[in-house]
This record gives C-alpha cells, structure tokens and sequence, in this order.
C-alpha cells in the first residue's frame, strides 16, 4: 500500500467514523436496530450537493443535508412509536422511501461537484483532506460525549437500557427514542455531505451496504478497545472505522490473493464475522491460562 493509498483509506474511515458513531446511538445506546442509515447516507449526500450545484454556500448546504438527515431519522422514530411498527420494518420502510426522495432531489441519478465550491476548497485551501476530516470527527465525536453526559443524553442512555425503568423515572421514552435516531441519522447524513465534497459525486446508490460499514466500526472498535466508559466507545467506533478502510484497502491491494474490488462485501463479511468471534477468543485463552 502506497503513501495515496493510505491516505485515501484513512479519509475513508474518518468519513465512515461519523457513520459509526450514528450506529453506536442507535444499535448500541438505543437498542433499535435503524436500517435508515443506507438511506440517510445518501440523502445527505444527494441534499448537499443539489444546494452547492445550485449556488448555495457549501457550509449552510452541509447544514441542511444534517438537518435532512435528522428529519429521516425522525420519520423512523415515529413510525416505529406511533404506528406500532417493528423497529426493522420502520427503518425498511424510510430507507425505501429515501431511495425515491433521493432522486427527486438530484433530479437524476447522480451529480458530479467537479469545479464546485466545497467546505474543503473554501475554508481549508491547499490542506490535505485527512485534516478537515479529523477535526470534524473531532467536533462531532467531542459533542455526541458532551450530549451523551448531560441529562437528557442520560435519558436517551436509560431508554435504551431499560425503558419500562425510565418511564417510571419519569422519561418519555418515545420522544428520547425520536431524539436518538435523529441525532443518529444526522451524523450519517453529514458523513454523506462530506463524502460527496471530498469525492467530487453524489450518487442515490452510494449509501448500499453504509449500515454494514457502520455496525463493523462498531463491533472492531469494541473487539480491540474495552469498553467501560462513553469515551472509549465513541473512541473504538473512530478507531474502528479507520482500521476497517485500512485493512479493506490492504486486503483488495494483495494480488497474491487474487481478489478484486468486486470481493469488497465478501471481505467485508469475513473481516466483521472475524471481529465478531476475537471476543470469545480472548475468553477462551484467559481461561485456559
């Protein structure tokens, strides 16, 4: 692996940590399985690169595509708390939806951003794309700790854990669960707002398989790093991420293996199956020493 390559997988995984961290606050601290992630991925990246292509300032664009994505993760909520609807069938459902939203947005399958304006090209001009990328994990990861901290991150936190115990703490648990996914889905979608300024595209299939990326973040994180307090979590999900891009980068590089990028998903799913079973791993080998 070259010195591009390495930088292009270590974008990669800083793009796909905020996706982690949105799946950590759903799967994780809100045991709700969101399948809205393949859907609000692109939609933010569809949102913001209309509004740039259409003269608006990429900064307030990203905005909005953050906002969108809070919306879808709200819709979610809602059909899940409202409706009475499984967890997994909301989230199918609002990623269907999207799917068509999407296209309706770009008015075609997909938009390219060459010679546009972006956040990179505006406000970190002849700076590598890796540094605009760390501080806005940095930012963002620093404020999902700070949110998760306060009382009402606490209290998305006890819904997730136990709602019937919230609930007799005084929580509303559905509007902790609408707060959750929204603030879920609007990191998702602002990782898609990056990835389509720092890749020069948006395209409505780019979000296939994001939910997968996300959830292998997560279980490598947490299979590397332990996990007792909130900061080392959101610290695994980033450090998953970027070790996930780095070791699907180096596995499609080695030719004596003969694979291609077309194996993309069947590394994808030996790398999560393998983070999956190193925990019962290093349980068998304490107990045998």
């Amino acid at each position: 692996m070259n010195w591009i390559q390495f930088t292009g997988a270590v974008e990669l995984g800083l793009i796909y940590s905020l996706v982690a961290l949105g799946v950590y606050l759903s799967f994780r601290t809100l045991q709700f399985p969101d399948l809205t992630v393949d859907g609000s991925f692109p939609l933010g990246a569809a949102v913001c690169a209309s509004l740039i292509t259409m003269g608006m300032h990429p900064g307030f664009a990203t905005l909005v595509a953050i906002l969108a994505g809070a919306l879808s993760g709200w819709v979610t909520a809602w059909l899940s708390t409202h409706l009475r609807m499984l967890n997994l069938l909301a989230g199918i459902l609002t990623m269907t939806a999207l799917y068509s939203i999407n296209l309706r947005i770009m008015g075609r399958p997909n938009i390219a951003l060459l010679g546009e304006k972006t956040i990179l090209t505006e406000w970190f001009p002849n700076v590598p794309h890796f540094v605009p990328l760390f501080l806005a994990t940095l930012i963002f990861g620093a404020a999902l700790y700070c949110f998760l901290n306060t009382r009402l991150g606490l209290a998305v936190r006890a819904t997730g854990s136990n709602s019937r115990m919230g609930r007799a703490q005084g929580i509303n648990d559905t509007k902790m669960i609408w707060l959750g996914l929204s603030v879920s889905n609007a990191l998702v979608a602002l990782a898609g707002a990056l990835f389509a300024q720092v890749h020069g595209f948006a395209d409505v299939t780019m979000g296939v398989g994001t939910i997968i990326i996300g959830l292998a973040a997560v279980i490598i994180g947490e299979a590397l790093l332990p996990i007792r307090t909130i900061f080392q979590a959101l610290l695994a999900c980033v450090l998953g991420a970027i070790l996930y891009r780095l070791v699907i980068a180096e596995a499609l590089n080695v030719g004596d293996f003969g694979l291609q990028a077309s194996d993309l998903n069947l590394v994808t799913a030996i790398l999560v199956a393998s983070a999956m079973f190193l925990p019962s791993l290093k349980r068998r080998v304490k107990a045998l020493s």
